[in-house]
């Protein structure tokens, strides 16, 4: 035992921790970093606004949130998704990118004639400054009721130095010829059309100049109070702090000409992961509109999470005007259609996020929550959960249910508030594949005592394992100090025998001769136990995390006695190394 709980305290082999050059590195490093300027904007008024309505929502998952996938979605993956799009009651839905692809340019056919998307839904499309990219753009949208043209350069000083070779009037000059074309284009086609204009990279311009391009595009487009030019300002790489994000925002919206004719956009990405922080006070500074994806999805860290932000604002006592209240369908959806997994501490949607594993933290939620039903009031306050889960069509107790779709979360908060299981995190992962085994087989949900009594079979009991452990003893070794010598009593395949080994207490020692008799090297790597109840004759578990040439496998043990229940639970671990090792 001791031997062990040292293990698990030491130190980092020396042969593991960085060396003493490498330790002192990020100083000297972190000199090729320029502090981003801040904005001379020293009577700036957001910080005293509050958001008191939302935003315009533009939902552009089919277009940025799917170019950022591993696997893009298909027509198939892409219908689901927009069909959830417009449920959600989503009005101007970003679908895709068709002149950069047939997949996207079919999609946005399928959009318009086939989809049925109702006649106040807007669908936008992407299109870069290019003339054959444009017209390929306006073919897609045949026949779409106010569709919106998104088009974009970028304009960032790094860019125009870098990738374009060219100074402010030869990419001030792109944008003015593509906003010709496309409103000439658009005259031409008999009208009908929005438009959208982004400065590409608009963190990493200067404001001078995004504020003299996306004039210069309103000129040329001559937004109405009827038909408002939506000026997007993406943060294309988040490279700042929130605040210094809302000055900018306030300073265009300030600089920027003919403003009661513009629909000023935020789109901002999560490098820094304050996307959400900044888009919020994008609004506090003057913004009106605000393109991000379902939970987050997009390049690198990704795209604002609008479901994130909605929520925010619904816990503010401000309706969205999205509709939310099935978050279990909108995460399924998701997660099917973009084959990622949304993750478990994720705001609002994640698995574990309306349960509690401290004590402490239950009891204060199971308080709160009868002291809200007492009190009859209308207003929500229960400790550690800021919004009610049936608002979402979650509750705290649901996680007891089990299916497919669990997580070792759910599992291991029904084992701990049933059966008082308290698994440790590796485990519930090696047990949450398990059953999910089963919960796919069957397709049907699994109530938790089938939960409990899998348990017990695979880690405690183990019906089919070729060892038992029976007792032991153990004596100091004569020769060498400190340690001891253990005598275990096992059944091996039926057959009871007596095997031997050496270490520091009954686990080191058993784990020694365990290894000798079976001839395969394993060792500890976790161990952990609790009482099973209160008082003098209480069970205790074990749970032992046992590692071999193969990986690592759990084992767990049930006893009055703590030191039997260890060597029990590291018998279990072997059977199933042996079981495991069998198998390959």
């Amino acid at each position: 035992m001791s031997a062990i709980a040292q293990s698990a305290t030491s130190p980092v082999p020396a042969a593991d921790q960085p060396s003493a050059e490498k330790r002192h590195t990020m100083p000297t490093a972190s000199r090729k970093y320029r502090p981003y300027p801040q904005v001379d904007l020293p009577d700036r008024q957001w910080p005293s606004r509050t958001i008191t309505e939302p935003p315009i929502w533009c939902s552009v998952d089919l277009r940025d949130g799917n170019q950022a996938l591993v696997d893009p979605m298909g027509h198939d993956r892409k219908a689901r998704f927009f069909a959830m799009l417009l449920a959600m009651n989503f009005k101007e839905i970003e679908i895709g990118f068709p002149s950069a692809s047939q997949t996207d340019f079919d999609f946005a056919r399928w959009c318009i004639e086939k989809a049925g998307a109702p006649a106040d839904v807007s669908l936008q499309v992407l299109v870069q400054c290019r003339p054959e990219l444009i017209q390929k753009t306006f073919d897609s949208l045949e026949g779409a009721v106010r569709p919106i043209v998104h088009f974009y350069n970028s304009t960032s000083e790094a860019q125009r130095r870098i990738v374009f070779q060219k100074d402010r009037a030869g990419i001030k000059q792109i944008a003015v010829d593509a906003a010709k074309m496309i409103t000439d284009m658009a005259a031409k086609a008999g009208g009908g059309y929005r438009f959208q204009y982004s400065p590409e990279s608009f963190t990493g311009t200067e404001l001078e100049f995004a504020a003299e391009i996306c004039n210069a595009v309103a000129e040329i487009v001559q937004p109405t109070p009827e038909n408002k030019l939506i000026i997007n300002l993406p943060a294309t790489v988040e490279m700042s702090t929130p605040n210094i994000h809302a000055d900018q925002i306030e300073w265009m919206c300030r600089n920027l000409d003919n403003r009661d004719n513009l629909i000023v956009s935020l789109h901002p990405h999560n490098d820094r992961g304050t996307a959400v922080a900044a888009a919020e006070l994008g609004l506090m500074a003057g913004g009106d509109r605000v393109e991000g994806t379902l939970f987050g999805n997009g390049e690198r860290t990704g795209n604002v999470d609008l479901v994130t932000m909605a929520l925010n604002m619904y816990t503010q006592g401000v309706d969205p005007g999205l509709d939310i209240t099935d978050i279990n369908h909108l995460k399924d959806v998701y997660e099917y259609c973009n084959r990622l997994t949304i993750p478990e501490r994720h705001p609002y949607v994640g698995e574990l996020v309306y349960t509690a594993f401290s004590g402490s933290h239950q009891d204060a939620i199971n308080k709160g929550m009868k002291a809200h039903r007492a009190a009859n009031s209308e207003f929500w306050e229960v400790p550690y959960l800021p919004i009610d889960p049936q608002d979402v069509g979650r509750s705290y107790e649901a996680i007891i249910r089990i299916n497919s779709q669990s997580g070792k979360g759910g599992i291991a908060y029904v084992l701990q508030a049933d059966y008082g299981l308290n698994l440790p995190r590796n485990l519930q992962i090696e047990f949450r594949e398990d059953i999910q085994r089963i919960t796919d087989e069957t397709g049907v949900e699994l109530p938790v005592r089938a939960i409990y009594n899998r348990f017990i079979e695979r880690y405690v009991e183990q019906p089919e394992g070729r060892f038992r452990f029976v007792d032991h003893f153990t004596r100091p070794h004569p020769d060498v100090k400190g340690s001891r010598v253990v005598e275990a009593t096992i059944i091996d395949n039926g057959q009871e025998l007596t095997i031997d080994g050496i270490g520091t207490g009954p686990i080191d020692g058993f784990v020694d001769a365990l290894s000798r008799h079976l001839g395969i090297e394993f060792s500890v790597f976790d161990y952990s136990e609790h009482s099973l109840g209160a008082g003098s004759d209480a069970r205790a578990i074990s749970y032992m995390e046992v590692s071999y040439e193969g990986g690592r496998l759990y084992g767990a043990g049930i006893n009055k006695n703590i030191v039997t229940a260890s060597l029990e639970a590291l018998v279990s671990a072997v059977n199933r190394i042996i079981a495991e090792t069998a198998t390959k």
